[in-house]
């Protein structure tokens, strides 16, 4: 009997496919769905501190600044309570690990309210962090101290397993994998996707680009995760953006993840495509004669005999030598 299950974080995962903080998570009625469409796990739709923060801006009053600290409070507590009615509902519905989810850039006094999210239930939670850094006068390392010093915060809040979701715009994601591992991240999800910027060349506007991830997409994901698994092996990694069927999850573990996060291949294909994507790793390990996922996961990482060293290559140096134009 071959078997799918796996541990993420310190939970127990009937499956290594976890949907992701989305639209198709926003209700515990969807989670539920999602559950019976086969899911090992779910993770909330987030918090978003910049969505609080626009909310802000938008009713704050200059002439009245005595109110501001309230409106700031206000609007936080508000979404605070929607993802807390969220999780509570959620957690009531479904047996599959429920995982709360804060969209956050700063270490503001907002990250005490992840005490309220474990109160709620939550088997754990996800920090997404992501913020782009423009400042003339940048000091180098800025952004991954950012990282570490709000895990340090919400970790004082909580005792659940707290796991920080990467994006991809970092110097060396191994030096700030083996930070977090330091300071008690129990896993780290690779990569967030962030907003893409298109402009209109018609009209002269700026608009949203491509929103959904492609299957090439993985490509950085395994590259990073099969260095990271490998340089730091006793933290959990997932893998996120590019993974649309079962073999690229076959591939995210064989780099060295213990799970992957799927959002864009529900959207396109439903929730049965959950169903496709185990039948299609349960065929593969069939065919190669693995009978569960820690038997070949991690088994292409860095420290794999053949190819690792592939992994850090920065050139197409064989392609590109003997290709020609046409």
């Amino acid at each position: 009997m071959i078997d799918l299950s796996t541990t993420f974080a310190g939970l127990s995962l009937r499956n290594p496919i976890i949907v992701s903080s989305s639209g198709l998570t926003d209700t515990a009625a969807k989670c539920l769905a999602l559950e019976e469409a086969g899911a090992g796990a779910v993770v909330l739709k987030s918090i978003f501190e910049e969505q609080i923060m626009q909310e802000h801006d938008q009713w704050y009053d200059p002439s009245n600044a005595g109110a501001d600290d309230y409106l700031r409070t206000y609007l936080r507590a508000n979404s605070l309570s929607e993802h807390i009615g969220l999780i509570c509902e959620a957690k009531r519905v479904c047996s599959i690990p429920v995982i709360a989810s804060i969209n956050c850039s700063t270490r503001t006094e907002w990250t005490e309210y992840a005490g309220f999210v474990e109160d709620a239930g939550a088997d754990a939670l996800e920090l997404n962090i992501m913020d782009v850094q423009t400042e003339v006068e940048y000091e180098y390392g800025t952004y991954e101290r950012q990282h570490i010093e709000i895990l340090d915060r919400v970790r004082r809040y909580v005792h659940l397993p707290v796991i920080v979701k990467l994006g991809m715009n970092l110097t060396n994601p191994v030096a700030l994998v083996n930070q977090l591992y330091a300071n008690g991240a129990a896993a780290v999800v690779m990569f967030n996707r962030p907003y893409r910027p298109d402009i209109n060349i018609e009209i002269g506007k700026i608009h949203a680009g491509e929103m959904w991830t492609r299957p090439s997409d993985i490509c950085d994901a395994l590259r990073w995760v099969g260095i990271s698994s490998a340089r730091i092996p006793h933290l959990d990694y997932a893998v996120s953006g590019g993974v649309h069927d079962g073999w690229s999850a076959i591939k995210a573990i064989w780099a060295g993840a213990s799970a992957v996060e799927v959002c864009t291949t529900i959207f396109w294909n439903g929730s049965q495509r959950i169903r496709v994507m185990q039948e299609q790793m349960l065929q593969w390990m069939h065919e190669h004669g693995y009978e569960s996922i820690a038997q070949f996961k991690g088994r292409m990482n860095l420290n794999a005999d053949e190819g690792g060293s592939l992994y850090e290559r920065t050139q197409f140096m064989k392609y590109f030598s003997g290709h020609r134009s046409v």
